[in-house]
């Protein structure tokens, strides 16, 4: 399964967040509408669906850029983000043919990670490598994190704690991380 993930720009007014979400959510294979905390603009917002589904062509959409994903060992099926708590929307771009590497020391440090901290892995995702990647020998993935709250991804930066052991040994391939927090717009009716 592949993936689409839009980072969009909206409207003036913050409501546009709620009717996209409401609007998007109706339609099928939409995973989730995420908006701003922290790092975004306050008129964006960020969505996670099934690669080929719409969701532009609407009024509130007012610009927008997408990245076409595939998930590395998580998420594993056909499951959405759970609510509640905020999510961290990492982007690491990494030298081109560390990617297995990366991937690979990602799951080693996960289940530490999750163990020690309120926080769970939602998914790792491999962008589609763009002209500029390839010409700059780069790849990017997404890792998208769900913690209790900013407090615990702030404790979670232990640098004491196997999992960021293992995270240090990662950063060894990175060349740029930029995370920035949001939180799932739920469902109407809250679900």
């Amino acid at each position: 399964m592949e993936y689409d993930y839009f980072q969009l720009t909206l409207g003036r007014e913050r409501t546009a967040q709620r009717a996209l979400a409401d609007r998007l959510y109706a339609a099928p294979r939409v995973r989730a509408v995420f908006a701003p905390l922290l790092g975004f603009a306050s008129n964006a917002a960020l969505v996670l669906v099934e690669a080929g589904a719409d969701v532009g062509g609407a009024a509130d959409v007012a610009a927008g850029a997408h990245d076409r994903l595939t998930p590395t060992l998580r998420p594993t099926a056909d499951v959405e983000p759970a609510p509640g708590g905020i999510y961290v929307h990492n982007w690491f771009t990494i030298d081109g043919e560390a990617a297995e590497e990366f991937v690979r020391l990602s799951g080693e440090a996960w289940p530490d990670f999750e163990a020690r901290f309120e926080t769970s892995i939602y998914g790792l995702f491999l962008a589609q490598a763009s002209e500029a990647d390839r010409r700059e020998g780069a790849r990017r993935l997404l890792l998208m994190t769900r913690y209790r709250d900013l407090g615990e991804w702030q404790v979670s930066r232990d640098p004491t704690s196997e999992a960021m052991k293992v995270f240090l040994r990662r950063r060894e391939l990175t060349r740029v991380s930029l995370a920035r927090a949001c939180v799932l717009m739920p469902r109407a009716g809250g679900v």
